[in-house]
């Protein structure tokens, strides 16, 4: 599986040659890169707003004059960035526990310099696919919240004892509606979320909303 085209890889690193080289083995991969001399230019992305809708991922220089990158990984963790942006680490020989710790933290991978041309691509790419697959089950939260906001009140009643596995005479009995009324709310719900089944439409609400059934 090939990244998506629209794909880019930021490349942050005070060492212009090493930028330059990366920047230019990506492109023999087909892969377009975005260069950044120090990690607070990367951290003014941040602060403007920037969230990925197009799959990305960060190589990340550990140590650099100013910000260091871990400053800047710890930046990208606390904005819930790192799923969608995998950071791989530019490392050292005297970083590589530092950098095998920010892997537990979160961070994709590491690679100690000097490093193998075809491994690190081929890290990136995974990088990559692991950005596409985390930025299209963000989209699709997105889209079936805005389908529940779409459901009336009454709706939403019926949608959460469905949910849990009530049978509509209860569900009635609970809402002091009629069977017949709960049958009709129910119909539209399952239209409205495109589920077909009570399991379906719980599970799709565990997706939008983790622990509200």
């Amino acid at each position: 599986m090939q990244p998506a085209p629209d794909a880019t890889v930021y490349i942050v690193d005070d060492d212009e040659s090493v930028r330059d080289a990366l920047a230019w083995l990506l492109r023999s991969r087909h892969l377009p890169s975005e260069r950044f001399a120090a990690a607070e230019d990367f951290e003014a992305l941040l602060e403007r707003g920037f969230r990925p809708v197009q799959p990305c991922c960060l190589l990340l220089d550990v140590r650099m004059p100013g910000m260091s990158g871990l400053a800047l990984f710890e930046r990208i963790v606390a904005r819930d960035l790192v799923e969608a942006m995998p950071v791989i680490f530019l490392t050292g020989h005297a970083d590589v526990p530092t950098a095998v710790d920010m892997v537990k933290r979160g961070a994709f991978d590491f690679c100690e310099k000097p490093f193998s041309d075809n491994a690190l691509v081929d890290r990136v790419e995974q990088a990559l696919q692991l950005s596409a697959q985390v930025q299209a089950a963000w989209r699709e939260r997105q889209r079936l919240a805005g389908r529940l906001r779409e459901l009336t009140d009454r709706e939403r009643d019926v949608m959460r004892l469905v949910a849990k596995g009530l049978p509509n005479k209860l569900i009635a009995d609970q809402l002091d509606i009629s069977v017949r009324t709960v049958e009709v709310h129910r119909a539209r719900v399952f239209d409205k979320m495109e589920v077909r089944s009570a399991v379906e439409l719980a599970n799709v609400l565990r997706d939008v909303e983790p622990g509200g059934v």
